[in-house]
């Protein structure tokens, strides 16, 4: 992979459109690449495993042919898919709240959403900080997504550069377009083929802003930020998919599932056995089963030539249904996830909610800090000071217990703190509750200050005739 030095080093050299490409080509043949992409396949509900599988039939020479005549069922669980959206759900659903998010854009919780998917689906996802919004960039280039190169300092590993980049086919001419982001700017270039790449469009500023003087007259200034308006976002401390070390069990799931339906489809229960028939190749039975599904019958030679048997085949159902529960059951484990079915059933106390969740809540909370992080880095650019972002986790809890536990220590707390406990109440609907409490509250002492005024006497009767609160 290349780096930022290698950067330095081509600008220096010349050769920049040359270190374009050969970044682009290194970034396409690393092993964080390859994850990234079969990552966002399986959360794009693909299976390539199974996508890609072929069934063969041999000869008696040896030779196989593609076996077209068999049931070919590839069933997908999509359960990748249902994992990265039920870890970024638990965490965003409900929004990060800070101080200074309005700056942010009035679409930023779902542009972390989106950034947090492709971070656990890829690896790592970026955050362009585009003047007064945030755009994700995704490392791999899969359709309807350029990919992103990022240059890191070799010394510090901190991201200092990157190149967008994307291809297009134009009848037989592949076109390669690239965006180079700097520390002073950013800069287009583009190539047809393999050729390197030649700029397009040259270096300017990430703000450009337009000034009048008094005359009417326009100036342009031109501004930079700070920093790179790039943040970087891992979705795990070994920034690989979360792909990596589900997959196998995955596969496994979908194969014994379309194998279990495979063997409904072709045999329905049943097994032939054909005598006399030792020549035949595996193409011929299988041409014979299939007339078998079709027609339901075949013709035979003679008696004492070749015959048909048919006899009964017991499917075994329970062992494939304990293998797939089984698999279930180590891939929620091993993701480190909530299989919500566990909480089906019978009415749960907080406690036993509390301990299903304990995996869960590990595992979100280490996500948790790389999504602070990037959103730190973000309001670095966006020019946010001090930035605290805070999540309230979309928890399944037992609202009623919850309530009552906390309303039972509710002369112990002050009203902010007792609010923010209530389990469906919002951190950032706090302050408006505390809010148009107060300011019923001086409405009414002002109804009574005017009858005060107006008829102190008859104010101070229904006051003495109203039973004490409580």
């Amino acid at each position: 992979m290349k780096t930022y030095q290698d950067l330095q080093e081509a600008i220096t050299k010349g050769t920049l459109g040359e270190f374009l490409r050969a970044a682009v080509r290194d970034h396409q043949g690393s092993r964080a690449y390859k994850d990234a992409v079969d990552g966002m396949a399986y959360y794009n509900k693909h299976n390539i495993t199974i996508e890609k599988f072929q069934k063969f039939l041999f000869t008696l020479s040896g030779n196989k042919t593609p076996d077209i005549w068999s049931s070919d069922y590839r069933l997908k669980t999509l359960m990748f898919r249902r994992l990265v959206t039920q870890e970024v759900g638990y965490i965003c659903a409900n929004g990060v709240s800070m101080d200074g998010k309005d700056k942010l854009g009035a679409d930023f919780d779902n542009k972390l959403q989106t950034a947090a998917k492709l971070a656990l689906a890829q690896g790592v996802a970026f955050g362009y900080w585009n003047f007064d919004h945030l755009e994700v960039f995704s490392f791999a280039d899969t359709p309807g997504n350029p990919g992103f190169v990022p240059l890191l300092d070799e010394k510090t590993s901190e991201l200092m550069a990157g190149i967008r980049y994307w291809f297009r086919v134009t009848g037989n001419k592949t076109l390669f377009r690239a965006t180079l982001y700097e520390l002073d700017g950013v800069s287009e270039w583009s190539a047809e083929g393999n050729d390197d790449a030649g700029m397009i469009s040259a270096k300017r500023a990430y703000i450009r802003r337009e000034i009048r003087n008094d005359l009417g007259v326009v100036d342009i200034c031109d501004e930079n930020y700070t920093r790179l308006p790039i943040a970087i976002l891992y979705g795990n401390d070994t920034h690989e998919s979360e792909l990596v070390g589900l997959r196998g069990s995955i596969d496994c799931y979908d194969f014994i599932k379309s194998g279990f339906a495979n063997q409904i489809d072709d045999t329905s229960g049943v097994y032939w056995i054909l005598k006399n028939t030792g020549a035949m190749e595996d193409k011929d039975l299988a041409q014979f089963v299939q007339r078998m599904k079709s027609v339901k019958a075949t013709m035979v030679d003679g008696s004492d030539g070749t015959d048909v048997d048919a006899h009964t085949l017991d499917v075994p159902v329970e062992a494939r249904k304990t293998m797939l529960d089984i698999l279930r059951r180590d891939l929620y484990e091993d993701a480190q996830m909530l299989d919500v079915a566990a909480l089906a059933g019978a009415e749960k106390t907080a406690t036993e909610i509390s301990a299903a969740y304990q995996p869960q809540d590990n595992k979100c909370a280490d996500f948790e800090y790389f999504l602070i992080d990037f959103i730190r880095q973000i309001c670095a650019v966006a020019g946010i000071e001090n930035p605290e972002p805070a999540f309230t986790w979309n928890k399944v809890i037992n609202q009623a217990e919850e309530t009552n536990m906390i309303l039972s220590a509710a002369e112990y707390l002050d009203d902010e703190t007792l609010l923010n406990k209530l389990p469906w109440i919002l951190p950032e609907e706090v302050p408006e509750i505390l809010k148009r409490r107060d300011e019923a509250d001086l409405k009414r002492m002002g109804a009574i200050e005017n009858q005060l005024l107006q008829n102190p006497q008859q104010v101070n009767q229904q006051q003495e005739s109203q039973p004490p609160e409580g």
